[in-house]
């Protein structure tokens, strides 16, 4: 192999690695249809047990007592900490113990997962989630 063609090579493979690199972490990200169902908008109330603003996705856990006196942990999908600062929340917005009502778009898969359209706090404020699949220029 000449110079020449192995400098065309090596170019080649890091223009290559170049591309494959920043997709990686791209592919981690869901889109809302892959494990949401717009057709399922279930509310529930409950228990914020844990807050976590991480990227993409901040998320919230709450327990969910049903009538029968049994509880359910849901995770709740919001916008990212940038999305749901620019819609008014503060890491203070919703804290473990806070009672909160949450409207949101069950999982696919039956989880106990949802993506967060909207929470309600127990003041009756209600406050945007971000939900991926609204197109409401309110939220």
């Amino acid at each position: 192999m000449t110079r020449t063609n192995r400098m065309r090579l090596l170019a080649a493979a890091a223009v290559t690695l170049a591309l494959i690199v920043p997709s990686v972490p791209a592919s981690a990200h869901h889109a809302f249809a892959a494990e949401f169902d717009v057709n399922k908008l279930i509310t529930m109330t409950g228990v914020v047990t844990k807050v976590e603003w991480t990227n993409p996705h901040a998320w919230l856990n709450i327990s969910v007592t049903d009538a029968g006196g049994a509880v359910t942990v849901w995770s709740l999908e919001l916008a990212s900490p940038n999305g749901l600062m620019r819609k008014g929340w503060t890491r203070n917005s919703v804290k473990p113990g806070d009672k909160i009502t949450v409207m949101g778009y069950e999982a696919k898969d039956g989880s106990k997962m949802a993506n967060t359209r909207s929470v309600t706090l127990s003041d009756g404020r209600k406050i945007f989630a971000g939900s991926s699949v609204d197109n409401d220029p309110n939220q």
